[in-house]
């Protein structure tokens, strides 16, 4: 006797494999059965024709501490959702010190979204801990990011680590990979990512090769500098002997349009050289991120109440200005956008009277210059504020999404309550499905389901995920691909999508035709694999 069986179904299994026809069922938290007969179950769920596939996951998102107030995140499980990896862009909910722990609070201002949120842990494997206690609804894994290690060892200054330092910065990494993290992650154009080096990166990541561990990188830049910014990442991967995830591969700024081809091809050439690069990509033309991010990185040395205390300094304000106008030396999203009037204010609590307008028409509200507003939305907000910038094109999009290397992605960044968010927060699997799909054909809907669930699943490890194979984790979505379409927009970036009929984890029906059931199967998935990778010759690009 069966728990479940889904019959009727055009079944996906996350192999790129063209769809067939069948029934699929589950017994307890496996994949008891797939084929056509219509054995016993407790109950049956007619597909009617829908996709059956594995459940999505989500290999880069910052839902670090979400699941302490929505355990269900129900924004990404009305997506398809069934797994998502947090700790990206170098930003991990641990390890904390007490020395700079308020320091780390405030790096993390922008992804956590309660300010009520007591982190009484240190290290991520306690971290982990009070993760697992919650009623989760979805399964949850981590990065340990680069930044907050260092962060937690010596603050926010813009200076080499000390021989004691880089130890201690050693030791936080191999506990946090020892404690189930999947590997590092680094945010190289953020402090205090930037301030870091090449060779300090490539000593950290060695340690967490030689666990087994995976290197995945918010690279220094993705605009003026990105062939540049790739060949680090490759660099760092091939000396310290472990795989290189590049984050949300994007090309931003106009002038840097149609560069997909070459930063492909250098990824093309890494992997024709033995070296295991691949890439994740969300399906939007606007990056989202922190307002701090659009000034310059001296400008935040110390960390945010350093920063709030320079924009009180006239001449400081004077000189980022000028910076923001003319400086290309830094990763300056301001021009890479083309100006104030790209910049859409997303979450801004304390000032929300900007929330849902561009820098240019916030300004010309306020009367003020954007370059003067911006100071003070910062400040109102003591740093914890978001936008939308919008720097890409279609056609570089398109590229990237089909590459084999490449994986779909969220990067969805929570949002306080009543603010805005990125409308992948809630549409990106979804917007893949309906739009790239269906109506541009840029992929075949088995590529993209391989995109969302096989390719993220070996590239983590997980052997017991991402296909509908005999055996498996029965994490799996039902969605109608005639009708699935995401819904949110950059004014309404979270209304949920449609056509996603059930989603069902750990073998549990999580969520039916849009509607939580109240089941809590998710797990805490942690990396296991302590081996040491195999060592590759150094090669220069």
């Amino acid at each position: 006797m069966l728990d479940i069986l889904i019959k009727n179904a055009k079944i996906i299994d996350g192999t790129g494999a063209p769809w067939f026809r069948g029934n699929v069922g589950i017994k307890e938290d496996k994949i008891a059965y797939i084929g056509k007969d219509n054995l016993g179950s407790k109950r049956t769920i007619d597909a009617g024709d829908a996709v059956v596939a594995p459940g999505f996951i989500d290999i880069h998102c910052h839902s670090d501490f979400v699941y302490f107030s929505d355990p269900a995140n129900l924004k990404k499980l009305a997506q398809g959702v069934t797994t998502e990896v947090n700790g990206n862009c170098g930003i991990s909910a641990a390890p904390l010190s007490e020395k700079y722990r308020k320091e780390i609070a405030d790096y993390a201002g922008t992804i956590q979204v309660s300010e009520d949120l007591e982190c009484n842990w240190q290290t991520l494997g306690q971290y982990l801990e009070e993760i697992e206690n919650l009623p989760l609804a979805i399964n949850v894994a981590t990065w340990v990011g680069q930044g907050t290690v260092r962060a937690a060892v010596m603050g926010f200054e813009d200076r080499a680590a000390t021989n004691e330092e880089m130890a201690q910065m050693k030791t936080m990494l191999e506990e946090s990979m020892d404690a189930g993290a999947f590997g590092i992650s680094t945010g190289l154009s953020y402090p205090p990512g930037v301030y870091t080096s090449t060779g300090e990166l490539v000593e950290l990541c060695k340690h967490v090769a030689a666990r087994g561990g995976i290197y995945c990188t918010h690279i220094r830049s993705e605009s003026d500098q990105q062939l540049e910014a790739l060949k680090e990442a490759i660099h760092i991967g091939v000396k310290a002997g472990l795989p290189v995830q590049i984050a949300h591969h994007k090309i931003c700024g106009q002038a840097n349009w149609g560069q997909s081809k070459d930063t492909l091809a250098l990824i093309d050439r890494a992997r024709s050289g033995g070296h295991d690069v691949t890439l994740d990509q969300y399906p939007y033309l606007a990056a989202n991120t922190t307002l701090n991010a659009l000034l310059p990185p001296w400008s935040q040395i110390g960390g945010v109440q350093s920063l709030l205390n320079r924009l009180k300094s006239e001449d400081v304000r004077m000189k980022i200005k000028h910076e923001i106008n003319e400086d290309t030396s830094w990763e300056n999203p301001v021009r890479s956008c083309g100006g104030w009037q790209s910049i859409l204010i997303i979450s801004a609590p304390k000032t929300p009277q900007y929330e849902g307008k561009t820098m240019l028409e916030a300004a010309q509200k306020a009367n003020k210059e954007p370059g003067d507003l911006i100071f003070d939305i910062i400040i109102a907000n003591k740093g914890k504020t978001a936008g939308c910038m919008f720097m890409m094109e279609e056609k570089d999009v398109k590229n990237i999404m089909r590459h084999p290397a490449t994986m779909v992605a969220s990067d969805g960044i929570p949002s306080p309550p009543g603010a805005k968010s990125h409308p992948r927060m809630a549409g990106a699997f979804a917007r893949i499905l309906g739009y790239y799909v269906r109506k541009e054909n840029v992929l075949s809907l088995e590529k993209a389901v391989k995109k969302m669930t096989g390719m993220p699943a070996r590239r983590l490890g997980l052997l017991q995920k991402g296909f509908v194979h005999l055996g498996f984790d029965a994490d799996i979505v039902v969605f109608d691909p005639d009708m699935v379409n995401d819904c949110a927009t950059y004014q309404e970036p979270l209304k949920p999508p449609t056509g996603i009929n059930y989603v069902i984890v750990g073998g549990k029906t999580v969520l039916e035709h849009g509607e939580l059931t109240g089941a809590h199967p998710g797990k805490v998935l942690r990396h296991k694999n302590k081996g040491a990778s195999p060592k590759k010759p150094f090669v220069k690009y």
